[in-house]
């Protein structure tokens, strides 16, 4: 299994139960954390098939997988509720190849200490060298790329923008996901259609 970005030992060791389930039902784990309010706890988990996207059905079918595996090791003592999802459009970015994947996007970077005085990068990802996140940054004006060591970050994110929701849209159309003919065309401010 990669790596992931995880922030407790708990997390971490939800990754080791779950993500061979997983994988063997043909998706990858993006993301598993275990969240806690006053009230309850959700562990939550992100998964998508390896050339992105995810369905409902499927959701439902991890999540079915994985209580199964749960209910066998259990690994949390207190009530919890599971939610399987889907990234999402400004999705976490957990996994090194996830970086060099969305090359060209915006993203917010954490990391566990301090770099440069330091610990939160705002700025477009130039992908990835060796263990090493490369991120474009505007220091006063000017582009400085700086690379930060995988092992480092504690978050990290997409920035949703209009240029990452135009190439998701553009990516679900070409996949078929979208079909076009249960929409009508829209209506431009010049009176002009568009499909």
């Amino acid at each position: 299994m990669s790596e992931l970005i995880a922030k407790t030992a708990i997390d971490r060791r939800m990754a080791e139960i779950v993500g061979p389930v997983i994988e063997g039902m043909g998706f990858e784990l993006v993301r598993v954390r275990l969240m806690s309010s006053t009230k309850s706890k959700t562990l939550q988990i992100m998964a998508e098939r390896p050339e992105g996207g995810i369905e409902v059905d499927e959701c439902a079918e991890i999540s079915t997988a994985v209580s199964a595996i749960l209910d066998v090791e259990d690994p949390i003592e207190d009530e919890y509720t599971l939610e399987v999802s889907s990234p999402g459009i400004d999705r976490p970015l957990t996994r090194l190849k996830d970086f060099a994947t969305f090359e060209g996007y915006e993203a917010k970077i954490e990391t566990t200490e301090m770099i440069d005085g330091r610990r939160r990068f705002k700025g477009v990802l130039a992908g990835v060298e060796g263990d090493e996140v490369l991120i474009t940054l505007d220091e006063n004006g000017e582009d400085v790329t700086i690379g930060l060591n995988f092992d480092w970050l504690s978050d990290a994110k997409l920035v949703l923008t209009d240029e990452l929701i135009r190439e998701m849209l553009r990516q679900r159309k070409a996949s078929g996901a979208i079909d076009e003919t249960q929409f009508d065309d829209i209506e431009t401010d010049d009176g002009s259609t568009e499909d």
